[in-house]
């Protein structure tokens, strides 16, 4: 006779926070991919010869840019869905500053600025979550 399966907590990772990282991970791999298309197609426009700002060395330096960017943001994704603290104040100063941007552009009734406030809020409302 086995003995039973041992006890194993429900997981406490709040459904908003779980959709904000997988969204967040869908844009990283989104901009790493980019990334990876910017880095070939420079390369690509500089093997054929084609003179242009984007082909050789511009290109790629814009490539690896972008491709650092996509791979920060999936650290990020993956910090939120596993819960971690630094990953909560990096989304919070992400927040800030698009709160900033939007505040200074004048449209605090625009969706992004309600949008942005509300994901502020609610990271705060679920922050003992972090560890």
């Amino acid at each position: 006779m086995s003995s039973p399966a041992p006890y194993v907590p429900p997981s406490s990772r709040p459904l908003g926070v779980a959709i904000l990282a997988v969204l967040v991970g869908i844009f990283g791999v989104l901009l790493v991919l980019g990334g990876v298309l910017l880095i070939a197609g420079a390369t690509a426009l500089s093997f054929l010869g084609v003179a242009s700002s984007f082909a050789g060395l511009g290109g790629v330096v814009a490539g690896i840019v972008v491709l650092v960017i996509g791979l920060i943001i999936l650290g990020l994704a993956l910090g939120l869905w596993h819960l971690r603290m630094w990953a909560l104040v990096l989304t919070l100063i992400f927040v800030v500053i698009e709160l900033i941007t939007y505040g200074i552009a004048g449209s605090f009734v625009s969706f992004g600025f309600i949008f942005a406030l509300i994901l502020f809020v609610y990271l705060l409302a679920v922050h003992r979550h972090f560890r």
